[in-house]
Parts: structure tokens; C-alpha cells; sequence
């Protein structure tokens, strides 16, 4: 079936209004966890295919964090969906108002290479939650978990209503062409901007979850050794393939070397003296990201690690110090674990560095002081983030993730799934019993009334 008949396809079922009812959207998401439960070995296994993803890791951020989002969409789905009444002014006198959540229509979901299951699902759970028809894009340069979704997908779901498109650049950019209702993407600013690009000829509704250079903030009266696990947690896991992955890390003077000390150690404890003797740690996803990583270990100094496999694709957790704002590795998101150490003397000094680039998509700040948290957290503007932690907000159904200027447009997770994948029809039922004229033109005191009621 061709890209232009799946699409004709969906558009009908849609407006058949079979993905309308709350029942069906239930029992919708029932099924798909419970295929998740019976391929859950498949998943791990595809994942370690494409990725060297240990069970642990695959099963934490890829698949309990899918189990979470379903059951929360399941618990909340009709709250969700009812009408929410809301005041009306004084001026619509005899009338009730209401904000009803309405499907956008047809989805195209394009899932990105670094989680390729969670990344794919997550936003999948809240177009069917809204009620919508969905057609999903897996990543091609994680062909074992694309090749698992589309074996899972099409024996959960009808082809008209959940469909897969695997493929490279050609099938995105035929999807790009088709008439949806609505885009969803995850992955690099670049690729980002030709999405946009595409939705804005059909003015589109599109959200866009990029990513950027997100900082992390040691400041010096931080718990260091603390910071030092939670930081290599962040930035480690996943081999730093990760979009909220802190970038680099900004770190008062005064605690520089006790954290570079603490890393170490924390590296060591996490994955041996030998880290690519580590049967789960992770590879690099294609030789064209490893050859740019290991370019990175150019700048600066090593403080440790540095040690690279040419056969596995994989490269050490690493630290680079005496690092400047001018190297290459400060210039583009690294994506990769290659964590560059900078350092600062003021919280002005922080600021300053941080708004002289775009906007992160995640910020983190690891220090004891409310007032410091405060000043860093209403000083810079960036799209979600930790205090004293790394990645966990991620986790969360209950706070909304995405981006802001050049690391995204729009949030989800939770119920920000459902309504980015909603639209909020406004609808004001009048009364009949009576009528108020002096909204007539031929009313002598009309204005006089409605300068009453609308006076500041």
C-alpha cells in the first residue's frame, strides 16, 4: 500500500467516528500495553541490537516509562476528555460556557534513533488517547527496534487506524507531503526546521521536541560526591545518546577538581576500570556519529577516560577539561558521552554564558541554596530540568516535557499528551427564556449598558 493510500485510509476510518468514544479509546490503550507485556523480550533484544542496551536500562527508559504513561492515560482519560465548564462575563448574561477537547484528526508521529521505543510510544499513547488515527515513522538507523514496532503495532491494531511506515529519508519526506492534522517529531534542530517547513505549506499543527546544549550547574556549596552520580547517571546512560542528556558542565572554581575526582570514581563504580569491557554499556548508533564524537576528544585536555573501539563503536564515559566556549565540542549538541567541564565565579557569570546561546532544552542545578536554585531557575529560560538531579523529570507523567526557541515547540507527557494532540473547541450555550437587547444596534442605552458592564 502506497504512503498516499494509507493516508485516504485514514482520513475515512476517522471520520466514521470510530476514535471518538471514550470506550474505544480504552480499550485502544489496554491493547497496547498488553502487546507491550507479550513483546517485552523482543523490545530488550531489539534494543540491545541497535543500541548494546542492557536489560536495566532498556526496561527503565524505554519500557517502564511507557507502562507509566498508558496506565496514567487509563486512570485520567475521561476527566480528560469531559467538557470543562468555565465562567461567563457579565455581558453574556443567561449563557454557560464550556471548553470541550476535540481529536485533531490524522497523526504522523516521527520517532527518533536514541530511544526508539519509548520516543515512538510515549507521544503514540496521547494521539490515541485523543482520538485520532495515527501513522508512525520508527527511526531507520535503529532497524530492530523499526522492524519490532511494526511487527507489534500491526498485529495490535487495524492498518487504518494505527499504521507503520519504515524507511529513510525518501518515506519521511513522502509523509511530509500528506495531508495530517497534525506532526509530531522528535529529533535534531535541523531536521526539526525542514518538519516545519513542510507543516507550515498545510499550515500544520506540529510540535517539535529538538534538543540543544543543556547545562548542568555545580555551584560551591553543592553535595559534590552527590552531584558527581547523579550527573554521570544523566549524562552516561545511554552512552550520552540521550536529548535531555546535561551537555556540559558549568562548575564553580573553588569545587572544580573534588568533582572531576568524584566523576571519576562514580565512572569507575559504574562501569569498571575498563568501561568498554562492560557487556551493557552502550554503543554509539552509527559510524557517522562515532567518527564525530571522537573528533571531540581533540579539544581540551582528558581529564579521564578517552578510550575508543573502532569494531563496537563505542566510546569511554569521558571527562575534557581546560575546555574554552570556542572548541568544536562547544558548538553543537554532543550527543555522546564526552562531558566537557567549564568553570565560573559568579551566578552573573552563569547567566551571562548560558543566555549568550540558545535555548536549552533541559537545565540542571546542583546546589544546597534556595536563593541560588531561585536565581538560576528564573534567570534562564530553557524547556524543563532537575534540581539537584538529572534526567528524572523526564519520568514523570505529571510534568510536561519539551522545549523552547531552537529546542522545541510544545510539551507532552501526561495530560499535555492529550491535549497536544487535542483541539480546545469553545462553544457558549444561550439561553431562550429571555433576551438582553442592548446588543442590538437599535438599543438607545446599549452603550451606555455595556461601558457599565466592561468598565476597568
Amino acid at each position: 500500500m502506497t504512503i498516499s493510500q494509507i493516508m485516504e485510509q485514514h482520513k475515512t476510518y476517522y471520520y466514521t467516528g470510530a476514535t471518538r468514544g471514550l470506550d474505544f479509546r480504552l480499550t485502544q490503550l489496554k491493547k497496547l500495553r498488553q502487546a507491550i507485556i507479550e513483546h517485552e523480550k523482543e523490545i530488550i533484544q531489539a534494543l540491545r541490537m541497535d543500541l548494546n542496551k542492557g536489560e536495566k536500562e532498556a526496561y527503565a527508559f524505554e519500557i517502564g516509562i511507557v507502562y507509566q504513561e498508558i496506565s496514567h492515560a487509563i486512570k485520567h482519560l475521561k476527566g480528560w476528555m469531559k467538557p470543562k465548564k468555565v465562567k461567563s462575563p457579565q455581558t453574556h448574561t443567561g449563557s454557560r460556557s464550556y471548553i470541550i477537547p476535540e481529536p485533531l484528526g490524522t497523526a504522523l508521529i516521527i520517532a527518533p534513533w536514541n530511544y526508539p521505543f519509548m520516543l515512538a510510544i510515549d507521544p503514540l499513547v496521547g494521539a490515541i488517547a485523543a482520538g485520532n488515527t495515527v501513522v508512525l515513522k520508527p527511526s531507520e538507523l535503529a532497524p530492530a527496534v523499526s522492524s519490532e514496532l511494526s511487527n507489534l503495532l500491526r498485529k495490535t491494531f487495524d492498518p487504518q487506524y494505527v499504521a507503520v511506515v519504515e524507511g529513510g529519508l525518501e518515506e519521511s519526506r513522502m509523509l511530509l507531503e500528506q495531508p495530517f492534522d497534525k506532526i509530531f517529531f522528535t529529533g535534531s534542530v535541523a531536521v526539526g526546521k525542514v518538519v516545519m517547513e513542510a507543516a507550515a505549506k498545510r499550515l500544520t499543527r506540529v510540535t517539535l521536541e529538538l534538543g540543544g546544549k543543556s547545562p548542568c550547574i555545580v555551584h560551591h556549596d553543592a553535595q559534590v560526591k552527590l552531584a558527581a552520580q547523579r550527573i554521570a547517571f544523566g549524562k552516561f546512560s545511554n552512552a550520552g545518546q540521550t536529548c535531555v542528556a546535561p551537555d556540559y558542565v558549568l562548575v564553580h572554581r573553588s569545587v572544580k577538581d573534588k568533582l572531576l575526582d568524584e566523576l571519576k570514581r562514580t565512572v569507575v563504580s559504574f562501569y569498571g576500570e575498563k568501561p568498554l569491557n562492560d557487556p551493557d554499556y552502550g554503543k554509539i548508533v552509527s559510524r557517522r556519529h562515532y567518527e564525530r564524537l571522537r573528533a571531540f576528544l581533540q579539544d581540551g585536555t582528558i581529564a579521564f577516560g578517552g578510550a575508543s573501539d573502532d569494531q563496537k563503536l563505542q566510546i569511554e564515559p569521558t571527562v575534557l577539561d581546560q575546555i574554552t566556549w570556542a572548541m568544536p565540542v562547544m558548538q553543537e549538541e554532543i550527543f555522546g558521552p564526552i562531558l566537557p567541564v567549564l568553570t565560573y565565579d559568579s551566578l552573573d557569570d552563569v547567566v551571562t554564558m548560558v543566555n549568550a546561546r540558545p535555548k536549552p532544552l533541559a537545565f540542571y542545578v546542583f546546589s544546597e541554596d534556595k536563593k541560588v536554585q531561585d536565581t538560576l531557575l528564573e534567570r534562564v529560560p530553557f524547556g524543563g530540568g532537575c534540581v539537584n538531579d538529572t534526567l528524572m523529570h523526564f519520568g514523570s507523567s505529571h510534568l510536561p516535557v519539551g522545549g523552547v526557541g531552537e529546542s522545541g515547540m510544545g510539551s507532552y507527557h501526561g495530560e499535555m499528551s492529550f491535549q497536544v494532540f487535542s483541539h480546545m473547541k469553545s462553544i457558549l450555550k444561550m439561553t431562550t427564556r429571555f433576551d438582553l437587547p442592548f446588543r442590538y444596534p437599535s438599543s438607545k442605552i446599549g452603550l451606555k449598558i455595556i461601558r457599565m458592564l466592561t468598565k476597568p
